[in-house]
C-alpha cells in the first residue's frame, strides 16, 4: 500500500498523483480510483506498468471538500464519481473534455459547453448484472466486477442506483426465479434488462449450460418479455449462442422527439434518451431543408428517423442485423418511403459518401474505420455531424480529417452522470 498525493482528475476517471512515501518508488506516477484532487490517500495497487501504477484508495488521509458520501458500496464498479459533488463533476468533465480535444486533435478550445439536465441517478435504460454468492450462506445475488479484478463481487439484491427503477424491479424478479430453479453460480453468466420511459421492461438471462426448466417467471403488464440464452463458455461476454426459452416480446418501443421506434433487447439503443434528445436537437439545427442524409452506424434509426420532416432522402447503414431489422420496421411504421436501410459495415459501402450528402456519424467506441476516413477525405460532404461516446477516438478522427475539415461547433453532453464518461458532438465543415 502506498501513500499518494492526488493532483487532478484525468480522462479515465482516476485521480492522478505521485507516491510520497520515502523509498525507491517516491515520485512514481499513480492513477488512483476513489481519489479526488487535493487528497492524500493510502491505496492498494491493482496494476503495475513500467511508467505508471493503477491503484484504489482504501483510506482517505486528507479529505477534499468536494467529496460526498457515495450512494452505494459498489460505486467503484459502476459509477466511480458518486464521491464528488455534481457541480465539481461538471467542471472536471468540461476540463477533461477540453484537454482531450486539445491534446489528441490539436484543437484549441477555450471553454467546453457541457449539457447537463441535473439527472444524477435512475437514468440508465439498460443494465447488465453479473452474479455472485453472498459471503454468508452462499446465496446467489447480483455482482459487479471490481476495478482491476477478475471476479464479480456481491452487490446485493437491489441492483444499482444508476438503473431506471423499473429495471431493478424486473431484475429482482429474475433473481428470485434463479434461486427457485437452484441455478448455480457456475452456470450463470449475466442478466440484461432494458426499460423504456413508460416503465416497460424486457430481460435476457445468459447461462453457460444448456438447461431445462419446467416453469418460467410470470410476466405482468410492465414486464413484457423474458429470454433465456445459452452463451458459450468460450466467450467471457454475453453472446447469445442459442435461445433456449422465450416468453413475451424481445423488444421495446421508445419515442424520440415525437417519433415512435422499436428496438431489440440486444440491439444498440441510446442509454439515456432524455439527454440524447438534446444532442439530437443540436444535430437537427445543422441539417438544411430537403437534405439527402447518409446515417453511418445508424442502429435502429434513432438519429435520422426523427428528422424525417426536413429531409428529402436518407440511407441508414449499420452492420447489426438486428439493428437494421428494427430500422426497417421503424421506417415502415413511420411511412418514411424516402428512407432505406442497409445491413453492411460502413467501411464496405463508402461509395455512398458523396459531396452532396449530409453525413451523420455515431460510431462505436473505436471510432471511424480508416476506410471511412479515407472516403471522407476523398469525396466528403460539406457538413458532417459526428456524435461519439468516446471523445478520445473522436479527437483522433478530427485530427485525421483536419486537412479537409474544420470544427464549426463542438458540444459535450453529460450522458452518464456519476461516471467520468461524456458524449461529444462536433459539426465539421469542409474548408
Amino acid at each position: 500500500m502506498y501513500k499518494i498525493k492526488i493532483d487532478k482528475l484525468v480522462f479515465g476517471g482516476q485521480g492522478l498523483g505521485k507516491i510520497i512515501d520515502e523509498g525507491p518508488q517516491k515520485g512514481q506516477i499513480v492513477f488512483v480510483w476513489n481519489a479526488l484532487p487535493g487528497e492524500v490517500v493510502e491505496a492498494d495497487v491493482i496494476k503495475k506498468k513500467k511508467t505508471y501504477i493503477e491503484a484504489v484508495a482504501r483510506k482517505i488521509l486528507t479529505v477534499s471538500s468536494d467529496r460526498i458520501e457515495a450512494q452505494e458500496e459498489h460505486f467503484h464498479s459502476c459509477s466511480p464519481w458518486q464521491i464528488i459533488t455534481s457541480e465539481r463533476e461538471r467542471e472536471w468533465k468540461a476540463e477533461m473534455t477540453r484537454e482531450t480535444y486539445e491534446r489528441l486533435a490539436d484543437l484549441p478550445v477555450a471553454k467546453i459547453d457541457l449539457v447537463d439536465l441535473g439527472i444524477e441517478y435512475g437514468y440508465r435504460n439498460k443494465m447488465e448484472y453479473s452474479f455472485a454468492e453472498e459471503e454468508e450462506g452462499g446465496r446467489i445475488t447480483f455482482g459487479f466486477f471490481e476495478r482491476g479484478g477478475r471476479f464479480a463481487l456481491a452487490i446485493g439484491d437491489e441492483g444499482c442506483v444508476l438503473a431506471d427503477p423499473a429495471i431493478n424491479v424486473t431484475a429482482k424478479k429474475v433473481l428470485e426465479w434463479v434461486r427457485e430453479q437452484k441455478i448455480t453460480k457456475r452456470s450463470l453468466k449475466s442478466l440484461v434488462v432494458r426499460a423504456n420511459r413508460v416503465g416497460e421492461t424486457v430481460a435476457a438471462l445468459f447461462i453457460k449450460d444448456k438447461m431445462e426448466f419446467e416453469d418460467l417467471p410470470e410476466l405482468d403488464e410492465k414486464w413484457r418479455g423474458f429470454q433465456v440464452y445459452y452463451s458459450t463458455h468460450m466467450s467471457p461476454s454475453s453472446v447469445p449462442t442459442e435461445l433456449l426459452y422465450g416468453i413475451g416480446q424481445d423488444f421495446l418501443d421508445e419515442t424520440i422527439l415525437g417519433v415512435k421506434m422499436k428496438y431489440g433487447l440486444l440491439s444498440f439503443f441510446q442509454i439515456s434518451p432524455v439527454i440524447f434528445e438534446e444532442a439530437l436537437k443540436d444535430i437537427t439545427k445543422e441539417i438544411p431543408k430537403n437534405a439527402d442524409i447518409l446515417d453511418f452506424y445508424s442502429g435502429v434509426g434513432a438519429i435520422s428517423l426523427p428528422l424525417h420532416d426536413q429531409v428529402r432522402s436518407a440511407v441508414l447503414v449499420d452492420n447489426s442485423e438486428e439493428g437494421i431489422q428494427y430500422a426497417n420496421e421503424n421506417i415502415m411504421a413511420l411511412g418514411a418511403k424516402k428512407y432505406r436501410a442497409e445491413c453492411v459495415p460502413a467501411e464496405r459501402i463508402t461509395d455512398l459518401i458523396t459531396p452532396k450528402k449530409f453525413l451523420i456519424l455515431d460510431p462505436p467506441r473505436v471510432g471511424l474505420h480508416s476506410d471511412v476516413v479515407r472516403a471522407i477525405m476523398t469525396d466528403g460532404p460539406e457538413t458532417i455531424a459526428y456524435l461519439s461516446c468516446n471523445i478520445a477516438t473522436q479527437a483522433r478522427d478530427i485530427k485525421l480529417l483536419a486537412e479537409k475539415y474544420h470544427v464549426e461547433k463542438l458540444r459535450a453532453y453529460n450522458f452518464f452522470p456519476r461516471t467520468p464518461h461524456v458524449e461529444g458532438l462536433v459539426i465539421l465543415k469542409r474548408h
